[in-house]
């Protein structure tokens, strides 16, 4: 599987345990960067991030920053980006089983390594349950055009 990681200057450290991480699993990780803690604007590394999804050079994204708000709001302004904000593991199962997410968001500021890493495993390791959840992603989809 083929993860692509990307990160402001907030996520830099949780970003890199993270890789380290998925890497362990035998993921092949892109790293999009951000590569140190200088200041960067969030949107620049989202948009690398959900184009490597839309060009299929990834499976799934991993965007960090802060909150995990600004990355949320600027990957989902992509159509066929469905960036869900995650907390508990419990939240990345289900932003994978009910909206079929495809990036997964966490807030650099809010959570240790441990419990990072535990979402992301709750993550990739769920799959979409398709059935009534369809119809609500083709609604969510079809947004986009309004």
């Amino acid at each position: 599987m083929r993860i692509a990681l990307g990160c402001d200057h907030a996520g830099f450290r949780l970003k890199e345990a993270i890789k380290a991480y998925l890497a362990s699993k035998e993921f092949r990780v892109i790293d999009e960067g951000t590569y140190s803690e200088n200041a960067v604007d969030y949107p620049d590394l989202a948009k690398k991030v959900v184009h490597d999804i839309k060009e299929n050079r990834a499976d799934f994204g991993i965007l960090i920053c802060g909150t995990g708000i600004g990355m949320s709001i600027s990957a989902n302004r992509v159509k066929g980006i469905r960036a869900a904000l995650c907390l508990f593991p419990e939240m990345a199962k289900l932003a994978r089983a009910h909206n079929d997410a495809n990036v997964l968001v966490l807030p650099g500021r809010f959570l240790g390594v441990e419990l990072a890493q535990w979402i992301v495993d709750a993550f990739l390791s769920s799959k979409f349950e398709g059935g009534r959840h369809c119809r609500r992603i083709e609604k969510i989809e079809r947004m986009m055009e309004d």
